[in-house]
This record gives C-alpha cells, structure tokens and sequence, in this order.
C-alpha cells in the first residue's frame, strides 16, 4: 500500500519538476537572443511601426528600441533619466540587460538590479 502511495505522490510530482526545469532553461535570454531582439525592434522602428518620433534622431531610436525590448525594464532603468545625445552608459545598459533576463526568465523586477562588479 505505501510503495502505490509513493509511486502516485511520484507520478503527480514529476511532471511539475519537469516543467519547472523546461522553464528556466526556456526562458533564459541570451546575448544573441537579445540582440536579435533589439534588431527586430530597430527594423520595427525604421518601418515606421513605432512612429516618426522614433526615427528622429539615433539617440531616440535608442530609446525606442530599448522600449521595444522591455517597456517594465526601460521605465525602470531609464524612465526618469532617458539616453541623451552623446551619452553612452554602460552600467544601466548593464542594468537593463539584467532587467531584461530576469523578466524573461519570469522573475520579478522590482527590487533594486544588483550587479557583482558595481
């Protein structure tokens, strides 16, 4: 009797552990995977999908673009402070990046983005 019960609390165990695993492995955004996204968003934008504000200018595109990715990401890395011309930053591109992988992964990105090296 108990080695049935344990084979049934299995039988109803594994496919949970299963997807679970397939999850986070799924999920798991890539270099290349992100800049393949940001690619689609930059055609997206020069086709006029995301409006001629976004094609005015390379620093706007930018923006545009990281927007596309992620929305909850951008307004959260960059939302009170967006790119300015001329301005390169790789901490919060780091940061965004981050952002970007844990929404992806189906993490919350609420708290505060740490980074090892910051």
């Amino acid at each position: 009797m108990t080695r049935v019960l344990l084979f049934c609390v299995f039988l109803l165990l594994c496919p949970l552990l299963v997807s679970a695993f397939n999850s986070a492995k799924r999920f798991r955004m890539t270099e290349p995977e992100f800049r393949r996204k940001k690619a689609t968003c930059i055609e997206d934008i020069e086709n006029g999908l995301w409006g001629w504000h976004c094609k005015s200018s390379p620093i706007i595109k930018e923006n545009c673009a990281l927007r596309c990715i992620s929305t909850a990401c951008y307004e959260k890395i960059y939302g009170d402070d967006p790119l300015e011309e001329g301005e390169i930053d790789y901490k919060r591109g780091r940061e965004f990046l981050h952002c970007v992988r844990r929404e992806a992964a189906g993490e919350s990105i609420t708290g505060k983005i740490y980074l090892e090296d910051d």
